[in-house]
């Protein structure tokens, strides 16, 4: 029953308790004829009503304005148009990330676009499938070192936007190393709201914070505003639920977290934890035996790790899609 049919029966209770029912006036849009009664509107009856109600109790009416104010807004609110936000959308430079030796649409046959159609083949695999019943969340990708400065960032966005030309996979790049963000600034865009904004705002939602590109199959996801408890945040149960909840939302979408050194912080581990596959990066020439071990050792609980050497010397390739998993980052 709407406000008009609520105040109309209202009416006809105080005229059957006697009240005495003023005349409610026609809405000046509507008026009477021969063949139709006047219409009144949700302001006029709600006056209406409420003038009844303070005769009956033997108070004052009070003022048209403040009287009606409450049921006009509930009727007018009922019939707006439910506006949903819209993510922002931004552009890449596509000419200078294949210049800084990134994969592009335009260079697809290039050496390193051959090297990563390599490592996204199981990965693809793997999340499309779902034969392995130990993955509970093979959509998750995270993309992680034993140490910082091991080219994890580089080894990310190239994954993420191979899988993205792909014919029939979309791919959200998430940068979840909060301490250290790099993402933004590797594509050359300004700083924006993002993850941590997720995790601290309330009124946030997913989509006010994701950035669509100019690469179709592509979306960002920043670090966001700097907190002072930014990397504590990846251990916390709201990015538990926030990990789950986009797992489950994008089903059909591979989601890439660009993630913590494994040996720096330890909320990396717990962030490993919720991750159905994790590509480990290995500078070549750097990480140690050691190294590699203990960091193995912090994520043995995920089912599916990849290691992928970077920094490798160009005959360790191949000229052909090279040999094993392989990605090659141009010497800063």
């Amino acid at each position: 029953m709407d406000l008009v049919e609520k105040a109309a029966q209202r009416l006809a209770q105080l005229k059957k308790a006697g009240v005495d029912v003023p005349e409610v006036e026609a809405a000046s849009a509507a008026p009477a004829t021969a063949e139709s009664d006047p219409i009144p509107t949700p302001e006029r009856l709600a006056q209406a009503v409420e003038r009844m109600q303070s005769s009956a109790a033997g108070v004052a009416s009070p003022p048209p304005a403040t009287a009606s104010k409450t049921v006009a807004r509930a009727f007018h609110a009922k019939a707006a148009p439910e506006v949903g936000s819209r993510s922002k959308t931004v552009q890449i430079d596509l000419e200078a990330l294949a210049a800084a030796g990134f994969v592009t649409p335009e260079a697809q046959r290039s050496q390193v676009a051959d090297e990563f159609r390599v490592i996204k083949r199981p990965i693809i695999r793997n999340a499309r499938e779902k034969t392995d019943a130990r993955i509970e969340r093979p959509n998750l990708v995270m993309v992680t070192s034993a140490m910082p400065r091991e080219g994890k960032s580089f080894v990310a966005f190239n994954l993420a936007m191979s899988i993205a030309l792909e014919v029939d996979s979309t791919v959200l790049l998430v940068d979840a190393d909060v301490a250290n963000p790099n993402l933004l600034q590797m594509v050359h865009l300004p700083p924006s709201p993002g993850l941590l904004d997720l995790l601290t705002g309330t009124d946030t939602k997913l989509s006010d914070v994701l950035l669509r590109t100019n690469i179709e199959k592509l979306s960002l996801l920043p670090s966001g505003k700097p907190h002072r408890r930014a990397t504590e945040m990846l251990a916390s149960e709201s990015m538990a639920q926030l990990l789950e909840e986009m797992a489950s939302r994008y089903q059909d979408r591979i989601l890439i977290f660009d993630s913590p050194p494994l040996l720096a912080t330890t909320e990396a581990r717990v962030l490993a934890s919720h991750m159905g596959q994790i590509v480990m990066v290995v500078e070549s020439d750097r990480t140690t035996q050691a190294m590699l071990k203990q960091a193995l050792e912090t994520i043995e609980s995920c089912p599916v790790v990849m290691m992928v050497l970077n920094k490798a010397a160009r005959s360790e390739v191949g000229s052909y899609y090279g040999y094993g998993y392989s990605a090659s980052e141009p010497a800063s």
